[in-house]
């Protein structure tokens, strides 16, 4: 919507939908809280990202672990039934050629599929080559090294904010929530915590024992060192949405 994109793909007799593995009621508190032009679909059961497969458009991964962790950063009940599908681009014409497609695919570089993305005019150029090349082009294969919006930051600095967004008794997720400020905002926010923290051991080595103070910090670092290897393993727990 803030590069234009929307209005180009309906100048060009398309459309844009947003699918969602969230319930429709979250949905469409999100299409309000964000403003969008376009309709935003929930598809917690995964039907349309079932029929892309089947159709050998685009097949996504979703995660299928342990929710907890998501659950700690959001104020609404998380249902995922069949687990939470990782991003994708599809862009198909009337007759369903592929113009383009994209997956997220799940590593250490991208946090999990936190981070990186196409951007939306990376995603309009290609779209707009393969509309000029013809429906005797084909079907567009899969976008392996688009244009992202962004590099992600490093993971020891991820970790720290997920921490820092638990208040630091365990990790804590930056989910969505309506009414919520953005990610980076949040994301800010609770790097900024670490000041605090870190002041506050300052204080306890100054005013109590150093061994005391030294085996409270150990069993800290256990405990959100224990937290992290949960959480990981949950981020971790991916498969591919095939039909079958």
């Amino acid at each position: 919507m803030d590069e234009g994109v929307v209005e180009k793909i309906r100048a060009a007799g398309g459309e844009v939908y947003a699918v969602t593995s969230e319930p429709q009621q979250l949905a469409d508190q999100a299409h309000e809280h964000w403003e969008l032009t376009f309709d935003n679909v929930g598809d917690p059961h995964q039907e349309i990202s079932k029929t892309c497969s089947e159709r050998g458009w685009l097949t996504l991964f979703a995660n299928r672990g342990d929710h907890e962790f998501l659950q700690r950063g959001a104020d609404w009940k998380v249902e995922h039934p069949k687990g939470f599908f990782q991003p994708g681009v599809l862009a198909l014409t009337n007759n369903r050629r592929v113009l383009y497609r994209w997956r997220s695919v799940p590593t250490a570089e991208n946090l999990n599929g936190t981070t990186m993305r196409p951007t939306a005019a990376h995603v309009w150029d290609q779209v707009g080559s393969a509309l000029q090349a013809g429906d005797d082009a084909g079907d567009a294969s899969h976008d392996d090294n688009p244009i992202i919006d962004g590099e992600p930051p490093p993971r020891l600095l991820f970790f720290a904010a997920i921490i820092a967004n638990g208040w630091f008794l365990r990790a804590r997720a930056f989910a969505y929530s309506p009414g919520v400020g953005s990610v980076p905002s949040r994301f800010k926010a609770a790097f900024s915590r670490w000041f605090v923290f870190l002041f506050f051991w300052i204080i306890a080595l100054a005013t109590a024992p150093t061994g005391l103070v030294a085996m409270a910090f150990t069993t800290w670092l256990v405990w959100i060192g224990l937290d992290l290897k949960r959480v990981l393993q949950d981020m971790g727990d991916q498969v591919e949405l095939r039909s079958n």
